[in-house]
């Protein structure tokens, strides 16, 4: 099974209260077959999904942060995939999903200045929620 139809499915399972929704950027360009292995050796990946919306009157902002957060992310070691999605029935809600070779991977995005970025922008009262879920990858990969 690909990533992609594996992350889609993954997401609608964790986010079933939203009817669709439509991808905001752009697939991870690196290939991350090589992070996962049925291998009992490897550990399994670390998915972050986060559900957030957006104040209206803040969304030239959000979409700015979001954008360079989505792209450095990517470029992190230790991130296998961060996509940005937006729903279809609601323009101010997106969602996140975030998948980390492990949660010390998470604990290293933490500290990056284009996550403090969207720390602060939610800080700064930018979202009217934000909630965050974590799990564990059980069957991701090709």
């Amino acid at each position: 099974m690909k990533l992609l139809s594996q992350s889609t499915a993954a997401i609608a399972l964790l986010l079933r209260s939203s009817s669709t929704t439509q991808a905001f950027a752009p697939a991870v360009s690196r290939s991350t077959s090589r992070f996962y292995s049925t291998s009992l050796k490897m550990s399994k990946p670390f998915a972050v999904v986060v559900e957030a919306e957006v104040q209206p009157d803040r969304m030239d902002e959000f979409l700015k942060v979001m954008e360079k957060n989505a792209q450095q992310s990517r470029q992190e070691p230790g991130c296998l995939r961060f996509d940005v999605l937006r729903a279809q029935d609601n323009p101010n809600k997106f969602f996140f999903y975030e998948l980390y070779e492990s949660p010390a991977a998470v604990d290293f995005h933490k500290t990056q200045d284009h996550y403090k970025a969207w720390a602060d922008f939610k800080e700064s009262g930018g979202t009217v929620t934000s909630v965050t879920k974590k799990a564990d990858g059980e069957f991701v990969g090709n």
